[in-house]
């Protein structure tokens, strides 16, 4: 999985998600953020904590609010692309909640 970063303020960080097929970004949480992802291409499933995972594909707005385990898997064929906007931007040294846990 890669990411790169588009924008980043201290009030919102925009990042481009690119996921090859079979890729996953496991289960996780943002304590004081909320995540909103935007499908570019591919497809794949919105992973949720308790198993009703969302089927992903262009054009699906998803959002993870702060707290809500998330993660995101790559069910195509190709490469899954994902506009991710998290605010309030995370600090440089910020961990998820599933990293805090551990």
């Amino acid at each position: 999985m890669e990411k790169t970063t588009i924008f980043r303020s201290d009030r919102v960080l925009v990042g481009l998600n690119a996921f090859e097929a079979g890729q996953e970004h496991k289960l996780h949480a943002h304590a004081d953020m909320d995540k909103v992802y935007s499908v570019i291409e591919g497809q794949g499933l919105f992973l949720l904590e308790d198993g009703k995972d969302v089927p992903m594909h262009a054009g699906v707005m998803l959002v993870a609010p702060a707290g809500a385990p998330h993660g995101i898997r790559n069910t195509g064929p190709g490469r899954l692309l994902v506009v991710a906007i998290l605010t309030p931007a995370p600090s440089l040294g910020a961990k998820t909640l599933a990293s805090a846990r551990r």
